[in-house]
């Protein structure tokens, strides 16, 4: 044995030195330091900061998402409209299309009677001629 130091005596030694240690460190705290205290103010500082620049970038970031959706949704509604306006000319032309095809068709009726009377007309006018014989 060195120097007639028992295992539980060294043990015990090395406990209190610990217990001083700790306790040394405890009176030295963060609490009880000035620069600390600056030091963790500054970081709360900038931390404020921080969240302030994210949120205003989040605003920001939103009001333009909702600035797109309302000009998708004119230039939508200016599309739908110029479609239906599109629909409508087509619309106008399909049915000028199919007057001037069933004013056709009735001018055709008209020509196709009228040769017919005049072909009528032939006939009974050589018929009524009286015969050479």
């Amino acid at each position: 044995m060195t120097k007639g130091t028992s295992f539980d005596d060294r043990l015990s030694a090395a406990a209190k030195a610990k217990k001083a240690q700790l306790e040394k460190f405890r009176a030295r705290s963060a609490a009880n330091d000035p620069a600390f205290a600056e030091r963790q103010a500054a970081r709360q500082a900038v931390s404020v900061a921080r969240d302030t620049r994210t949120a205003e970038r989040n605003a920001s970031r939103l009001a333009g998402v909702a600035r797109e959706a309302e000009e998708k949704t004119a230039r939508d509604a200016a599309e739908e409209a110029e479609q239906a306006a599109r629909d409508a000319a087509v619309e106008a032309e399909r049915a000028a299309r199919d007057a001037e095809v069933a004013r056709q068709a009735a001018d055709d009726v008209a020509l196709q009677a009228e040769r017919k009377a005049a072909r009528d007309a032939r006939y009974a006018a050589r018929k009524a001629r009286p015969r050479k014989r």
